[in-house]
């Protein structure tokens, strides 16, 4: 695997790669990676010849008070784990390549509506910071395939919308959850978490699994059932942010007439905001 951490080296070096015929694939990160992450490279390479894996950690996605500065940097790690995984490139750039004329003076990618919802809601910004950065990886990448993971879900959502509204010629693929033994997503904030957190945490995914089971089994009082999620975390320990039962293909609050529904999570534990999803086909 080569590391590239400069636009004009990994253009050079994806041009000869597709002037040989070669699919390209994507695989977006913010680093500190985890089998989740390496499960995306793994897809990926089902249907692409090259890989390239990127880690930034992208400054316009963090919101003040945020944990920027603190977010884990652990790029020997992430090289040897991609190395593993069959990683053909890895892009590292640093924040003056990607924003040379300052983050101000950034264009910005707004996906309007689903960006302002859930996670967007509480993180204001949060999702032009991601839309933006990648829509200028895709430029930078040119894809054939880009592998997202369906963790958050929304994120995902918001990336294919704008790739269809921009008609980018990039496949969004989405990958499953990757999850410890107990149920917990993973995630590279679970290192935030002290011993006793990470006993609680799998309280959420059991939340939405016990919400997905009354829905199936009958129950269609959505709102009822949100707020007896959100009491049955707070009494685990978690401080609530939202526990959100909506429609699959615009994230907009679910009734009783929807059949395909999500239901998205998001909770605070300690210094650790955690989030989650599950799918409830009807």
């Amino acid at each position: 695997m080569k590391t590239v951490h400069t636009i004009t080296e990994l253009r050079s070096l994806l041009a000869a790669e597709r002037a040989n015929g070669k699919r390209i694939g994507l695989v977006p990160t913010m680093g500190n990676l985890h089998d989740g992450h390496l499960s995306l490279v793994h897809q990926a390479a089902e249907s692409c010849d090259i890989i390239v894996a990127t880690i930034f950690v992208n400054p316009l996605q963090f919101g003040a008070g945020e944990d920027l500065e603190r977010y884990p940097r652990t790029l020997a790690q992430d090289q040897q784990k991609l190395v593993e995984a069959g990683c053909h490139y890895l892009f590292a750039p640093s924040d003056q390549e990607m924003y040379p004329n300052g983050r101000d003076n950034q264009t910005e990618v707004i996906v309007p509506k689903i960006s302002l919802l859930h996670c967007g809601a509480s993180r204001p910004g949060h999702f032009e910071g991601v839309a933006t950065v990648v829509s200028k990886l895709f430029g930078i990448v040119q894809p054939d395939v880009a592998v997202f993971g369906e963790k958050d879900f929304q994120q995902l959502q918001v990336i294919r919308q704008l790739t269809a509204d921009l008609y980018l010629p990039v496949e969004v693929q989405g990958a499953p959850i990757a999850r410890d033994s107990r149920g917990l997503a993973l995630s590279s904030r679970n290192g935030y978490l002290t011993p006793e957190e990470l006993d609680i945490a799998p309280a959420l995914n059991t939340a939405l699994r016990d919400t997905r089971a009354a829905i199936q089994a009958g129950r269609r009082d959505f709102r009822t059932l949100e707020e007896e999620a959100q009491q049955a975390l707070e009494r685990a320990g978690f401080q609530r942010d939202f526990f959100n039962i909506v429609r699959q293909n615009d994230l907009l609050a679910a009734d009783e007439n929807d059949s395909q529904l999500v239901i998205l999570a998001a909770g605070h534990l300690g210094r650790a905001r955690l989030i989650d999803n599950i799918v409830v086909e009807l």
